[in-house]
């Protein structure tokens, strides 16, 4: 098995040269419609990787910033010329530290790149403007027609031991104001292909399986995704964008040969409720090989649609620190949802308290267990994120429902995941609500779990006037929210609900408000602020 993504490239490279890998959309200016998908195959991805290293080999040594130094790019990671610029990093020796579009503050930036001891940032153009004091030299992401490697050798490959470091991710939400580093080793990295390359096994023989861009290379998902395609020579198709609507997936089955859809929960939501309505949308999507979800749970009512309406459904249970780690079964039956560790690795589903047990002595089998990627398991996390005992609890809570099978019962903490699949801590906008405007309310809680961005549900203290205590609490926490991830902020009195004291569902033991509850509850008004239709 290959041991890093290049040489999962070159030997991919070889085998199916002529091939495509990437299909890009080529758009009318005007009207923004895809004229026509253009293919690049493996060689020019292959030769174009190369290229890029000879350049920023070049532009890097002329800084002075010798190889296996951590390089941090900040892209959108949408486009080919974005994978372009993260592998080709990676093959000129340096190490790249990948930060996305959606974590636009570049203070923010540059604690993380001083925390990785980042030595440059390649950065999208638009950020052009914002990196005057930058504290490490900034070099704007070039284009395809802008590279010109000046006759420089290319670096020889570099074979990290598995401890090294290959690259660096971010967890997809802040903790204390900003994402925690999550460095990925060659050892992790070997053992995230063996599980892509399962996830991605082709279920029909005898043609290229072609699938979708499915998020910003720039986090773990489609990293991942694309590790998995590239060693059995699939495609990927690059949509107008991670939303595409139904209409351009109608467009990539009839143009591109799109077999597998492989989306967040979030967006796949939007066409299955769109093939309710729609019987030619309802025929596409059943007679894909497979539809794979991940990111986040869909809705209990959409999934049991989707089964009962004949889509190969799957769902791909993973995070950043880990990739993927659970895939369900999948199948006709009603075993289909269950989730199961993909194979290679070494995880525990432990007991979160003492089991129950009937009065016959049996088990209960209604026990929260929480998943634990145990150390010797090559996918475990680095040493700074795992916990005293050397092992990594994620916090994911399930319950058993066969020998090996699990169903997924939501988290211990206090995260909920935006539409892209993004975390957001939740608690610490509360505590900061709470911390800067006691005086003005009883109680608060976020909610937005599968949305865009939070919205945050308030209890005034005593009778105030609404739209001014909204403008009040915004204007105390602007500075926090200002070094938030995009999906975390809340910036417009839009996103704050006031609601009469006491009226917020609530535990009955403890007095706790109910996230998911107030989510339910207050699920019209909420749809109506994000601009949800039905």
């Amino acid at each position: 098995m290959p041991s890093s993504h290049l040489t999962v490239l070159e030997q991919s490279a070889v085998r199916y040269a002529s091939s495509p890998v990437f299909k890009v959309p080529r758009l009318d200016l005007s009207t923004k419609q895809v004229l026509s998908w253009e293919s690049i195959t493996y060689s020019q991805f292959q030769s174009d990787v190369e290229r890029f290293a000879r350049y920023w080999s070049r532009v890097l040594r002329q800084d002075g910033i010798p190889p296996r130094s951590v390089v941090g790019i900040w892209l959108g990671g949408m486009t080919y010329t974005d994978v372009l610029h993260i592998y080709s990093v990676c093959r000129a020796g340096y190490i790249p530290q990948l930060f996305s579009l959606r974590l636009p503050n570049p203070e923010v930036i540059y604690e993380l790149l001083q925390r990785a001891g980042a030595r440059a940032l390649i950065h999208d153009s638009s950020f052009a403007s914002l990196l005057d004091s930058a504290p490490v030299p900034t070099h704007l992401a070039a284009t395809s027609e802008q590279v010109d490697p000046q006759n420089e050798p290319l670096p020889v490959l570099y074979n990290g031991q598995p401890e090294e470091i290959v690259f660096i991710f971010h967890t997809s939400g802040s903790t204390s104001g900003s994402p925690k580093l999550v460095p990925c080793s060659y050892k992790w990295l070997e053992t995230t292909i063996r599980k892509a390359h399962q996830v991605s096994t082709p279920l029909a023989s005898g043609r290229q399986d072609v699938t979708v861009w499915m998020g910003s290379m720039c986090h773990i998902g489609q990293t991942f995704m694309l590790m998995g395609s590239l060693q059995h020579g699939s495609c990927v198709i690059q949509p107008t964008a991670i939303a595409f609507s139904s209409d351009e997936l109608i467009d990539m089955v009839a143009r591109c040969g799109l077999n597998r859809l492989n989306q967040f929960a979030t967006f796949l939501a939007t066409h299955l409720r769109n093939s309710r309505k729609d019987a030619k949308l309802l025929s596409i999507i059943q007679n894909l090989d497979e539809v794979l979800y991940s990111g986040l749970p869909l809705a209990r009512e959409e999934e049991d649609w989707a089964y009962r309406s004949g889509v190969n459904l799957k769902n791909l249970f993973g995070s950043t620190e880990c990739g993927a780690m659970l895939l369900s079964i999948g199948g006709r039956d009603r075993s289909a949802p269950l989730l199961r560790s993909l194979d290679g690795v070494s995880y525990g589903f432990v007991p979160t308290e003492p089991s129950a047990q009937t009065e016959s002595g049996h088990q209960s089998t209604a026990r929260m267990l929480e998943l634990v990627i145990y150390a010797h398991s090559g996918d475990c996390p680095d040493a700074s994120l795992r916990s005293a005992d050397g092992h990594l609890h994620t916090g994911d809570l399930f319950q058993e429902a066969g020998p090996g099978s699990y169903v997924f019962r939501g988290r211990d903490d206090d995260w909920i995941k935006s539409e892209n699949s993004l975390r957001c801590d939740t608690k610490a906008i509360e505590d900061h609500v709470r911390a800067t405007c006691g005086t003005l309310i009883q109680e608060c809680i976020v909610v937005g779990s599968g949305r865009p961005s939070p919205a945050l549900f308030v209890e005034p203290a005593g009778n105030v006037d609404s739209d001014k205590l909204k403008r009040e609490i915004i204007r105390k926490t602007r500075q926090f929210h200002s070094r938030r991830y995009l999906h975390e902020r809340i910036t417009s009195t839009n996103m704050i609900l006031i609601v009469e004291p006491g009226t917020l569902p609530r535990t009955a033991t403890k007095g706790n408000i109910r996230r998911k509850a107030v989510e339910e509850k207050y699920k019209d008004t909420l749809d109506a602020i994000y601009g949800v239709t039905c």
